[in-house]
């Protein structure tokens, strides 16, 4: 079937997903709670952005999992992902644009199987100081969030390739790895082969943020399907961010990264945006998560000047919402549609001219929900 989503680029969904099961330490869980306090929400609307609150996912957290060196915390990691992915659906379906507070980068896993619920063409924009392309055979560390973009591809553990009924979430010449500076040697092993595209933190300081931000946009058709970005902010130099756990010098300059999101969040098919990886406990003052707030507002900014507001706007994002998680599309809405075959991408439903779409509507898949596979509760072990 197939509904018709009306995008709203006023609207705000904002999604809390609480986890650091995939980090090695714990942290990140509390960064949602840290960005309200320090008045995400206020700082959008003040922007101009209506912004419904819908809610928190259950905290998952760290724990040292010796026993599973390899893939730590699957069960954990698992229960995150399935908790976000609905959360996500409804989001998308409303209309507004889906901001989700992580967290580790895992939650990307939940993020692109929401969006996905209605979109079969998703492309990835991973703005990240690492390519997170290790598998459990290859990790130093068993970090989980070290491997998630293997996951999206369709590599790894076999519970989390599962999660998503379909793999690959993402195929791999649309996903975009953007401003990364740090690869273990199996990874450089991967891109060497691997289509993945990479835009280095060098080419970024070379090119210019926003030349490199719309050259990675092109590169991964963000023109034609929807995108999810992701922001680990450990790609920001520890020069001017500190308050994560992987904070190193080197990297991408705040200004950088401000470019680049300002360019990839403006764009009309966004489908979502997420932030990883800010620690509280390493910002005793608060700085950090004010800096935060002022990115992030920043970045989504000029979406109200670059995106028309339609008349379907005008409803409040809780009317939106709510309209969201009514019952699936009705028969009248429904459209036949043959499954992709494995490595093409084709489009969700039969494009309409452009004059009979406004520019912020788009025809999505409405897909029967994927239900994840039972998870496992053995983790992965090396090959």
């Amino acid at each position: 079937m197939a509904v018709k989503i009306v995008r709203q680029p006023k609207k705000i969904a904002l999604i809390v997903a609480p986890t650091s099961a995939a980090a090695l330490q714990a942290g990140h869980e509390r960064a949602p709670a840290a960005l309200r306090a320090a008045g995400l929400v206020e700082r959008l609307q003040a922007v101009g952005f209506e912004v419904a609150d819908l809610g928190d996912c259950a905290p998952q957290l760290y724990q040292p999992d010796d026993e599973h060196p390899r893939a730590r915390n699957l069960p954990a990691v698992l229960a995150a992902v399935n908790d976000l992915k609905p959360r996500v659906e409804v989001a998308v379906k409303s209309g507004a644009l889906p901001l989700v507070l992580g967290g580790d980068c895992v939650i990307a896993l939940g993020t692109l199987a929401g969006v996905r619920r209605y979109y079969r063409n998703v492309s990835l924009v991973w703005m990240d100081r690492d390519a997170d392309l290790n598998v459990p055979a290859t990790t130093p560390s068993g970090c989980v969030d070290g491997m998630v973009v293997s996951h999206v591809v369709g590599r790894g553990a076999p519970e989390l390739v599962r999660f998503f009924t379909e793999p690959p979430l993402v195929r791999e010449p649309d996903v975009a790895l953007f401003g990364i500076d740090r690869l273990d040697p199996p990874e450089e092993q991967l891109l060497l082969r691997s289509p993945i595209r990479r835009t280095m933190a060098a080419d970024v300081q070379r090119q210019g943020a926003a030349a490199a931000a719309e050259a990675a946009l092109e590169r991964v058709h963000a023109a034609s399907h929807e995108f999810v970005l992701h922001l680990d902010v450990d790609v920001i130099s520890a020069d001017d961010f500190r308050a994560t756990n992987y904070a190193a010098p080197g990297g991408l300059r705040l200004d950088d990264v401000r470019q680049a999101l300002g360019v990839f969040a403006q764009q009309k098919n966004l489908a979502a945006f997420e932030v990883t990886v800010y620690n509280p406990d390493l910002d005793p003052d608060g700085s950090g998560a004010r800096l935060l707030v002022d990115l992030i507002a920043s970045a989504l900014a000029p979406r109200l000047a670059a995106l028309p507001v339609t008349e379907a706007a005008t409803t409040s994002p809780e009317a939106s919402i709510a309209a969201a998680t009514a019952a699936p599309a009705t028969a009248a809405e429904a459209v036949t549609s043959s499954p992709e075959l494995p490595g093409e991408s084709a489009p969700a439903d039969a494009p309409a001219p452009e004059s009979e779409l406004a520019p912020t509507e788009a025809r999505a898949e409405e897909a029967a929900p994927a239900t994840p596979e039972s998870a496992s509760e053995s983790e992965s072990s090396s090959s």
